[in-house]
């Protein structure tokens, strides 16, 4: 066990920050990383071949069907099945690389395809339109080994736009529906972000709908319409899912992990996660150690 969770940045020294790697290489490459729980700072897209592993998303056992894609999101805690029996490539890239204007973050943002406001993240796709996304895989990956250029960016951002859209459409295809768009959804994904970055911080709805420039209850209708759930509950999902995660990957104190999310009475942060999951920390823990 370690003191914090393993965190992956993108390769400091790439001249873009999208890049397509064969998982043959990566499981051989970075095993002792991927076998432990860890979050990156960048998107992972998972074109599995002829494999069936298991692959952990936080406290979620995803089993994997041949021809499938599996999109996780930046800071998701994930890790890979330890036979690392795992055939395909993944698509990487960050947000720099693709948010190079207020539309891409939005598009982003409001995609069912890497945010957690559905827990369906896998796409099952048939052979023949599976070799439509390796198809694109090979062209970014075409492109990047050619000489640097003007046009060079654009180009790999067209073809990962492309691969997004493609599959929004094969999700949507499969009973999935694209979120509504309108201020509803604007609120709560500007509202996601900022709890995001201050969740250990800030943890009153007023402190989110002043910066929001919104009051509560306007916030309010907004989560409940998009996501069904009050911004509070949103608040407790977001502090508790850290726990948990803090709880299982590190050998952290109770005490040690109330204080990094922002708890200074240990005993009110016992009292607090008992509240909303009817168990205490130490017995969360001990439950799925013995996993």
């Amino acid at each position: 066990m370690v003191d914090e969770i393993r965190r992956l940045k993108f390769k400091r020294n790439a001249e873009l920050q999208i890049e397509v790697v064969p998982l043959i290489i990566l499981t051989t490459v970075s095993k002792d990383h991927l076998v432990t729980p860890h979050r990156t700072n960048f998107y992972h897209i998972f074109l599995f071949e002829n494999c069936q592993p298991t692959h952990f998303v936080d406290f979620l056992p995803i089993k994997i069907e041949p021809y499938s894609l599996l999109f996780i999101g930046k800071d998701r805690v994930h890790q890979f099945d330890q036979l690392l029996n795992y055939e395909g490539q993944v698509l990487i890239f960050t947000d720099d690389f693709f948010c190079t204007s207020e539309n891409d973050t939005k598009f982003l943002r409001s995609s069912i395809l890497f945010n957690d406001l559905t827990d369906k993240p896998i796409i099952k796709l048939n052979k023949t339109d599976f070799v439509k996304f390796i198809n694109i895989c090979e062209s970014i990956t075409e492109e990047l080994s050619l000489p640097f250029d003007n046009l060079k960016h654009i180009l790999l951002k067209n073809l990962l736009h492309n691969f997004l859209l493609l599959s929004d459409r094969e999700k949507r295809k499969q009973g999935f529906t694209e979120l509504k768009k309108g201020a509803d959804l604007d609120y709560t994904l500007l509202f996601r972000d900022l709890l995001e970055i201050n969740y250990t911080k800030l943890k009153n709805v007023n402190d989110y709908a002043k910066i929001v420039c919104i009051s509560e209850k306007r916030l309010g209708q907004a989560t409940a319409k998009v996501l069904g759930k009050s911004p509070k509950e949103i608040i407790n999902d977001r502090i508790l899912l850290e726990t948990k995660r803090l709880l299982v990957n590190t050998n952290l104190s109770i005490k040690e992990i109330g204080q990094n999310l922002g708890f200074e009475d240990p005993a009110y942060f016992v009292r607090y996660f008992k509240k909303n999951t009817a168990t205490t920390p130490v017995e969360f823990r001990e439950t799925h150690l013995k996993k």
